[in-house]
């Protein structure tokens, strides 16, 4: 198979759960386990960074990424979903996996994939950590996928566990409270490893500090700790979190004896987009008119988008919006602008909501607009009416901005 067919045997063989949604999921690490001893545990070869989260995990992986690279280290980092191409998730120094090296792990493997069974993600991870091992990277950025505790990343003993915060998502799979949600992505809390929390949350803050304290782990809340804060590339407002959570996981790093500098510190954050190729977190796509898209997709990462996006300077609002058909937009639809005209959409996935539900839900709450066959057609019509001096935000999903960018 050439690379074409073996990414789209992955696609469309194994389940997927950036197509399927719940149904990919499996609450077991049985499979991943299997895996990680046909290949030899790979997962044992290498230093890890294991970072979890509702949201800015994917910022706070690539922002930490960049500093160690900065500082000299050969990075792994395994990321999800990609946008453009599967290669996006597994990265040495900003580069993506060879398209040999993607085949290679399939062909060689392929019997024991089909044998037992492993889905999309689980294989994913496998071929990941196998590539890191085989690189000898010096450490890898692991960002969870789901969750925590079940989830097939957390097979790793990292250096140092990262919990971004806690939001209301994917709530069918983890629990339809703050405290149960935390308490699944407490589960990547290891023993004797040091755990820095990016936000303090009353809901939660228990429930880390007693998986802490079980696991004799050292516990940092960096909203508490840090004060000073750097600039960065990534230019959206919720990134002060995550650069909080970066400053102080490069506190932890070099007391664990990691070698970072104050300067590493400074250049890797200015530069995280050059090294790293992270799209999609406020990304600026033109000036003439302002097009602007984010994959922030729930309550908590749409709130500060949208504070973001009222304060920008425009004379008419533009918004092309497509959503998964698992999304709860009661929760949602109160956050967007009400005086700016819709273009909806259906990103190109199995999950896609269908553009006329989201229409006339959207009708419901006094949002107009009005229905587009594909999201590029929607930008499309955006851009056809919008004046210099108007703005075009395009989200609601991760897969609506992957087919903008």
């Amino acid at each position: 198979m050439n690379y074409r067919d073996t990414v789209n045997w992955m696609f469309q063989q194994l389940p997927m759960y950036q197509n399927k949604g719940n149904s990919a999921f499996k609450k077991d690490l049985t499979n991943t386990l299997s895996l990680a001893k046909h290949l030899n545990h790979p997962e044992e070869c290498f230093k890890s960074i294991h970072v979890a989260g509702t949201n800015g995990k994917g910022s706070t992986s690539h922002m930490l990424a960049s500093v160690l690279q900065e500082a000299g280290y050969k990075v792994g980092l395994y990321t999800s979903p990609h946008l453009k191409d599967f290669r996006e998730r597994i990265r040495i120094n900003g580069q993506v996996i060879t398209k040999p090296s993607v085949i290679g792990f399939i062909k060689r493997n392929k019997a024991f994939l089909e044998a037992n069974n492993l889905s999309f993600f689980e294989m994913t991870v496998g071929m990941a950590f196998d590539y890191f091992a085989k690189q000898k990277v010096d450490i890898a950025i692991i960002e969870v996928g789901l969750g925590g505790r079940l989830d097939s990343t957390n097979i790793i003993t990292p250096q140092l566990s990262v919990i971004t915060n806690i939001g209301f998502d994917h709530v069918q799979i983890l629990g339809n409270t703050l405290k149960d949600i935390a308490a699944e992505k407490a589960g990547i809390i290891k023993k004797n490893v040091p755990v820095v929390i990016g936000e303090t949350q009353t809901e939660t803050a228990d429930v880390f500090k007693v998986k802490a304290k079980t696991m004799l782990s050292e516990i940092y809340f960096a909203d508490q700790l840090i004060n000073t804060i750097f600039e960065t590339d990534l230019k959206g407002a919720y990134q002060k979190h995550n650069l909080k959570t970066v400053i102080q996981s490069v506190k932890v790093l070099n007391n664990l004896g990691f070698s970072i500098s104050e300067q590493h510190l400074e250049k890797g954050l200015l530069n995280v987009v050059d090294n790293t190729g992270l799209q999609g977190r406020w990304q600026i796509l033109d000036k003439t008119p302002m097009i602007i898209c984010d994959t922030a997709h729930n309550k908590e990462g749409l709130t500060s988008v949208m504070t973001q996006l009222e304060e920008e300077a425009f004379y008419h609002l533009h918004m092309v919006f497509g959503v998964v058909s698992d999304k709860d937009l009661q929760s949602i639809i109160p956050l967007l602008p009400k005086h700016a005209t819709y273009y909806f959409c259906q990103p190109n996935v199995q999950r896609g909501l269908d553009a006329e539900i989201l229409k006339k839900t959207f009708q419901n709450y006094g949002l107009i607009g009005s229905v587009y066959k594909s999201v590029p057609l929607a930008l499309s019509a955006a851009k056809s009416v919008a004046n210099v001096n108007d703005l075009i935000y395009v989200g609601g999903s991760t897969f609506v901005v992957a087919e903008i960018i």
